[in-house]
């Protein structure tokens, strides 16, 4: 498989000469650092392990994945940039995205100068089969993105559609499994080696509750992590960040009771949501999140919004629809009550 991705990746970037620094080739945690003109004094003086092989070891134990093939970047979006940098040539190949769905895949794309072909989903939210085999043999097409849980719908992709791309497609399938942790059995973590060209993208920022560290996870063939650790930045991920996630990592306990209470608070928020005449259809979500369509979406976000309490409005996307995140009890009765007030207005 490494001869065939290594026929995916741009030329330029196959005789791209890295950039090295010398910690690359020093393993101890003590010397006289006279390497990187960085400052003798200071409590951060020192620049970060450049593969932040603490945090990707506690990492491999908790997913059950190697670290040879666990990338850590800069929140989610570094990873997904990076893919269109590896893999794309800019003005010539293109990226099937699958809308509605994560706003960036379509700015990363604008940003490498990609055309994109968007497939819409049918009203229940699926990739549509029938379409699936065609758009597969686009040989210019590079790239397939699939979110799941999909956002903003918070569906679940038939786990047949998916395979049935993997089998089918002949490039890189990226997917974002951003929401996961709220229903892992879903994952394709499982199944990252039956599929060498499938990268999986996974975050520390909604279940574990670090977006303010800005850590993402990539799960890929070690063929294909060897070129994102060819381009990525030389320290991308700061000491203290790497040191604040994994003591944070280390408290399971704590990780599970919060995912137990924010599922019980997502049945609450639905249960009182549905009840509500200003909604249409609270949508079946498995993330921490409610995609909830109003009779008119547009007077209760403006309304909500002259009431300190601030969702997403997705109507773009699907008229008439809000994007709810469910937060803490006290957050979340705040939003009951206030929606409650309109419903009566």
């Amino acid at each position: 498989m490494k001869n065939k991705i290594v026929n995916l990746v741009r030329s330029d970037i196959l005789n791209l000469s890295p950039y090295q620094s010398a910690r690359e080739e020093y393993t101890y945690n003590k010397a006289c650092f006279l390497d990187a003109n960085e400052s003798p004094y200071g409590l951060y003086n020192r620049y970060p392990d450049p593969f932040q092989n603490k945090l990707k070891i506690k990492i491999s134990k908790i997913k059950n994945i190697g670290i040879e093939s666990i990338f850590i970047g800069n929140g989610s979006d570094e990873p997904i940039d990076m893919v269109y940098r590896i893999f794309c040539n800019p003005r010539q190949d293109k990226v099937l995205i699958f809308n509605p769905t994560y706003g960036m895949y379509s700015v990363y794309a604008a940003i490498n100068g990609v055309d994109i072909i968007y497939q819409k989903l049918n009203e229940d939210f699926q990739i549509d089969n029938k379409s699936i085999d065609i758009l597969c043999q686009d040989k210019e097409i590079k790239l397939i993105f699939i979110c799941n849980p999909n956002n903003p719908t918070g569906t679940i992709i038939a786990p047949t559609s998916i395979e049935k791309i993997l089998n089918t497609f002949n490039s890189i399938v990226v997917i974002d499994e951003a929401y996961i942790d709220f229903c892992p059995e879903y994952s394709w973590l499982p199944k990252l080696k039956r599929y060498p060209n499938l990268i999986i993208i996974q975050t520390l920022s909604k279940a574990w509750g670090m977006a303010g560290l800005r850590i993402g996870l990539a799960f890929m063939s070690p063929d294909i992590l060897y070129f994102f650790n060819k381009i990525k930045s030389p320290y991308n991920i700061s000491e203290v960040n790497q040191r604040e996630a994994t003591e944070i990592l280390k408290d399971q306990c704590e990780f599970q009771t919060n995912i137990k209470l924010i599922k019980q608070e997502t049945i609450r928020v639905v249960s009182e949501t549905e009840k509500l005449s200003i909604v249409t259809k609270v949508y079946p979500t498995q993330t921490n999140f409610i995609l909830v369509e109003f009779k008119n979406a547009q007077r209760i976000y403006d309304s909500l919004i002259s009431k300190q309490i601030v969702v997403r409005n997705r109507s773009s996307q699907i008229p008439n629809t809000l994007r709810i995140t469910v937060g803490n009890k006290k957050e979340n009765n705040t939003l009951i009550q206030t929606l409650k007030q309109l419903d009566n207005e």
